[in-house]
């Protein structure tokens, strides 16, 4: 049972972990290198990973998505979707697509005379099933060796630490509560069920030890 439970602790914690990391917000420092539209199939299970910002684009098997590509520090290729998020989940209440895809146009630049900028998105690059991050903000940065401290995600983190403590703690104040006495209760009972048992026992033993010693005492006597 000990590994039983271990391994459904682990799997829960994966599956809050791969959660908060697809819908937290991350900072990339990268450099824009073009943008353009493209229409995207959406009649298939990826079509979670795409924005549905409206009533219509949730009932189209297709639509035209934006994208931006950027060439990160390393200089690896990064591409980004470009899609409204509307009053749908993750909140983020993006409804600015057609301004930040402007913003990236004016921020690009080349290889000999880079602009660097800080995109901020959330979601999964996976060129195996064709998923994209979404982006919802841009700004230019100084440089590339630029510094950036996540304070949404330490702030969400924080509060959310805070409520697994809170959650512990009444879960412990509520064991030590109603939990322990009930089972300290049901230990003294069986204890006591245990030593009436035992008595039980001896007693049993008793009279028969008695009962054994009786026929012992015919077996000396002699026939008449």
């Amino acid at each position: 049972m000990k590994y039983v439970k271990w391994t459904v602790l682990a799997l829960l914690a994966l599956i809050v972990f791969g959660f908060l990391h697809y819908t937290l917000p991350q900072h990339d420092v990268v450099r824009v290198v073009n943008t353009y539209q493209e229409r995207q199939d959406l009649n298939d299970w990826t079509r979670i990973f795409w924005s549905s910002p409206d009533d219509q684009s949730g009932t189209l098997s297709n639509r035209d998505v934006q994208f931006i590509q950027t060439i990160t520090t390393d200089g690896k290729p990064m591409v980004y979707r470009n899609e409204d998020t509307g009053w749908s989940w993750p909140p983020y209440f993006k409804f600015d697509t057609a301004g930040l895809q402007t913003e990236a146009d004016d921020l690009r630049s080349t290889r000999e005379a880079p602009k660097w900028a800080v995109v901020t998105h959330y979601g999964w690059r996976n060129e195996l099933i064709s998923i994209f991050p979404n982006a919802v903000a841009i700004r230019p940065v100084e440089g590339p060796d630029v510094r950036i401290i996540p304070w949404v995600n330490i702030v969400i983190l924080t509060f959310l630490l805070a409520i697994l403590l809170t959650i512990r703690a009444m879960w412990r104040q509520f064991r030590e509560r109603s939990i322990d006495p009930v089972l300290e209760d049901v230990g003294e009972a069986w204890d006591g069920v245990e030593e009436r048992a035992d008595a039980a026992g001896d007693r049993a033993r008793g009279l028969w030890g008695r009962f054994t010693a009786w026929l012992g005492t015919w077996r000396g006597k002699p026939r008449k």
